[in-house]
């Protein structure tokens, strides 16, 4: 099975109780939600063109929504069923488009490009830079574009502190053993974590102004950049 439709197997598999799920394997998920939502400089009545790449079941995009009621929110993702749920939870105000991001084609141009914890799903660092610069050319001028992700330490030792912390958090609600034959599991087959300090450099590499990270918990973070 190609990594790709592995990914789309567990997402679809774990749709209805992801939001749950969630709350018990990435630290803090509410204040990287937070994080993002705060970032966002426009007035609140703006009617703002967003995009959410790797939207899941459309918690980022709604926390979008409830600060920007006018906001135009499109969701992308590689399952249906999380795309499902977005659109209950969005009130069907807003467009879905069922795509891996290799495959994304950007018909229009946003003020802002949101993704939470999806894009580490991306093969490598020039996969990484490829992307990037498609989404900074899908940008509207002073377009920003936030990123929440699991990263990569710059070191083997730092590394193995981020796991150990991250293993802490889940086994205050989940038992060791589902979080070595479940959760590192799928973790270590499917995902593609970058290093931080590559990642800030590739979007500077790519043109954007203003990086910055706005949050970090070990080996989650939240960083942006803005399009001059």
């Amino acid at each position: 099975m190609k990594r790709n439709q592995q990914i789309q197997a567990h997402f679809d598999q774990e749709a209805q109780a992801f939001d749950e799920v969630i709350q018990k394997i990435i630290p803090h998920y509410d204040q990287m939600i937070e994080a993002i939502v705060a970032s966002i400089p426009f007035a609140k009545d703006r009617p703002l063109s967003v995009i959410d790449l790797g939207c899941g079941t459309g918690t980022v995009a709604q926390a979008v929504q409830n600060i920007y009621p006018n906001a135009v929110i499109t969701c992308v993702d590689l399952s249906e069923e999380m795309l499902e749920i977005a659109k209950q939870k969005l009130n069907n105000q807003v467009t879905c488009i069922v795509s891996s991001f290799e495959n994304l084609t950007f018909e229009t141009s946003y003020d802002v490009v949101v993704s939470s914890l999806a894009l580490h799903h991306l093969e490598d660092q020039a996969a990484h830079q490829h992307f990037y610069r498609q989404i900074y050319q899908a940008l509207n001028h002073t377009g920003l574009f936030i990123n929440a992700d699991v990263i990569q330490a710059s070191s083997t030792e730092l590394q193995e502190a981020f796991m150990q912390k991250w293993i802490t958090f889940m086994n205050q609600q989940i038992t060791l053993k589902e979080i070595q034959e479940r959760w590192l599991k799928s973790h270590f087959e499917e995902d593609r974590p970058q290093p931080l300090m590559a990642e800030l450099k590739t979007l500077e590499q790519v043109g954007f102004q203003a990086i910055d990270v706005v949050y970090k918990y070990y080996n989650y973070a939240v960083y942006l950049g803005k399009k001059a």
